[in-house]
Order: structure tokens, then C-alpha cells, then sequence
């Protein structure tokens, strides 16, 4: 599991090195051969997310991959739908299974090291990602429920990634 280090760590030189993390979390090959004490993001075991690093770049990472993962999970799905229930070529579900199956990754890719809670988190993310998707693909309109409905689960997103926990 990847994790980043302490704001402190973060700094080589008085030079502060988040955007190195992001650019190192969305394209790792970028750092390869840099010496592990200059690299913004290091590998913490099987415990996963390092003791109390709900900081801003383990959030901003967490958010990354759950919007891709997102992106990934309703658009496969949206073109299998069209595929199969809008009449369109075989090969948009061919390319629908493909983005579902690098939507397990995004997921795979998420700091915290229990898959339960990342998928239960993922839920809220793909609820209000499901009705964003609808509105600019497929001009729906939610109600004020839907929106009700997908605030309480994202919400439910932040509690479920973030919350402090005893031992971290």
C-alpha cells in the first residue's frame, strides 16, 4: 500500500514536495532510479495506511482514485447499456468490460489497506457519481431526494476513509 509521508518529511530543503506525491501517485515510472529518501511516497506494509496520515495528500489521493474509479465503474457500465439496451455495436460492451476491469484497480490503489472498507466507502462515491453521470451523459434530472440521497452517502464516504480510529 502506498502512503505519504508526515507534512515534515514532505519537505527536502524548505522545498515542500506535494505536488511530486501527486505527480507520483498518478505516474510513477517519473521517480524511478531517484533515491528512496527523495521519492514523496514510500511503501507502508500490509497495515496499509500509516498511523494517523488522514492528511491532505492521503485524502486528495483517496478522492483521485475514487473519481476514477468512478469514472471507470459507471462508464463501463453506461456502455454496456448501450450495447445491450440502445441497439449500439457489440464492441461498446467489449470496451465497457474493459473499464470495469480497470475500475478494479483504481480501488485496488486506495491507502487504506481493508478492501471491506474501501468498497463500502466506494458505494456512497458510486451513488452520487451514478446521478452526476446521468445528468451530463444522459440529461437526467434529479430530484431534491436523489440529491438529499447522494449528500448523506458521500458523507457516509467521508466518516467510513477518514474518521479517526483507535491504534491509527
Amino acid at each position: 500500500m502506498l502512503c505519504t509521508r508526515s507534512p515534515a518529511e514532505d519537505s527536502e530543503g524548505g522545498r515542500n514536495t506535494d505536488f511530486n506525491i501527486l505527480v507520483h501517485l498518478l505516474h510513477p515510472k517519473l521517480f524511478e532510479g531517484t533515491p528512496a529518501r527523495n521519492q514523496a511516497v514510500y511503501l507502508c506494509g500490509k497495515r496499509g495506511r500509516a498511523a494517523g496520515n488522514t492528511g491532505v495528500m492521503t485524502v486528495l489521493k483517496s478522492t483521485v482514485l475514487f473519481v476514477l474509479a468512478a469514472m471507470a465503474e459507471i462508464g463501463g457500465a453506461w456502455l454496456i447499456w448501450q450495447a445491450v439496451r440502445e441497439g449500439k455495436a457489440w464492441w461498446w460492451a467489449g470496451l465497457g468490460v474493459i473499464a470495469l476491469g480497470i475500475y478494479g484497480f483504481f480501488a485496488a490503489f486506495q491507502p487504506e489497506a481493508h478492501f471491506g472498507r474501501v468498497l463500502a466507502a466506494y458505494g456512497g462515491v458510486f451513488i452520487a457519481g451514478s446521478l452526476a453521470w446521468g445528468m451530463l451523459v444522459d440529461g437526467f434530472r434529479p430530484d431534491r431526494w436523489d440529491v438529499i440521497g447522494a449528500a448523506v452517502c458521500v458523507v457516509g464516504v467521508g466518516i467510513i476513509m477518514f474518521a479517526p480510529r483507535p491504534g491509527g
